[in-house]
């Protein structure tokens, strides 16, 4: 039986909601495999919001996948995501359906995409908390619906209306509704604002917030806009080409980035008060690529030294932070590789 643990330190396993300890996520391509998730490790403490940072086809959204186990049938996952003591890679598709949605359930990017067009906004979520407890009446179950749609903003006598019918706002309430029918414990929000104008993606931010206090959620907050992490995150983690290159609390990874390709995201993020980093940019690919078992931002970093090519950083603590960990050799301590 998987139990809620206490919280403790976010750099421990121990208190964590969720630790994930070397992911590793291959996908089938033809008749080899291409590597999207490459050894990431990190934890998830309870009621905290852990924003996960990074470009496009970084493996943010593929780390989630994994979580719901939603992408077995074309990839080979491997490593361990522990809730309590269960290794939820390792439960049959029974206990699968035990957790997904009851403790860990999704936003996901597109909510056109992902409601059924078909069916009122009402009877999908009312599908979804009779489809995990039979014992509920219809009637029960289109009350809570109608509650749901409440909390996330959206008036009940719109409940019969079809995704068309809502702007592309309102129906990511609607998935954020759903998400909450079960009441998890974790919420992975997938790009939930992708799509949506700038007022509109403050709003939908500021209700996951709103929404986390009162339920008690961890969230996980993916997207690769960091202004947005910036107004909802306790902790960050930075990803790129797979892996974790540097995590740590909101003011830590904002305020002073050790990462290189961290730097740059940073210094990417328009700001009328903050100094320029203009003289900081990417190189081009006359760098040469990575060498064997090398840095991965080797052939893009603008400060790169000849022992980059032949080291691969891990994790390592930063000195003088509380928890923040970065995967380069030229932070503090470097000499130590």
């Amino acid at each position: 039986m998987m139990t809620e643990p206490t919280r403790s330190q976010p750099n421990s396993s121990e208190g964590s909601l969720v630790s994930i300890r070397n992911l590793t996520v291959d996908f089938r391509i033809g008749r080899g495999y291409f590597r999207a998730v490459d050894g990431v490790s990190f934890d998830i403490m309870p009621g905290e919001i852990l924003g996960l940072a990074g470009e496009s086809g970084s493996g943010k959204s593929t780390i989630a996948s994994a979580m719901l186990r939603l992408i077995e049938s074309i990839s080979r996952v491997d490593g361990e995501i522990m809730w309590g003591k269960s290794n939820l890679l390792r439960l049959n598709d029974r206990q699968v359906r035990e957790y997904r949605w009851k403790l860990i359930s999704m936003v996901f990017q597109g909510a056109m995409n992902s409601l059924d067009p078909v069916f009122t906004i009402s009877s999908q979520i009312v599908e979804t908390i009779r489809s995990h407890n039979i014992n509920i009446t219809n009637e029960d179950a289109k009350t809570a619906a109608l509650d749901l749609l409440k909390k996330v903003g959206i008036d009940p006598l719109r409940a019969e209306d079809y995704p068309h019918q809502l702007s592309g706002g309102m129906r990511q309430r609607v998935m954020i509704a759903m998400a909450l029918a079960l009441k998890p414990k974790l919420l992975i929000a997938d790009e939930p604002t992708s799509a949506l104008d700038v007022v509109t993606q403050r709003q939908i931010v500021e209700l996951l917030r709103q929404l986390q206090a009162e339920y008690n959620l961890s969230v996980l907050f993916i997207t690769h806009d960091l202004p947005l992490l910036s107004g909802i995150c306790d902790r960050m983690a930075v990803m790129h080409r797979g892996r974790i290159v540097e995590i740590g609390s909101h003011d830590e990874i904002l305020g002073n980035p050790k990462h290189p390709y961290t730097e740059l995201l940073v210094s990417s993020v328009p700001s009328l008060s903050k100094k320029s980093l203009s003289d900081v940019k990417f190189v081009d690919d006359e760098h040469g690529k990575e060498g064997l078992g090398g840095c991965k931002f080797y052939a893009r970093c603008p400060i790169s030294i000849e022992s980059c090519k032949s080291i691969d950083p891990k994790l390592r603590p930063v000195r003088g932070t509380k928890s923040q960990r970065v995967a380069c050799i030229m932070h503090d301590g470097w000499s130590e590789y």
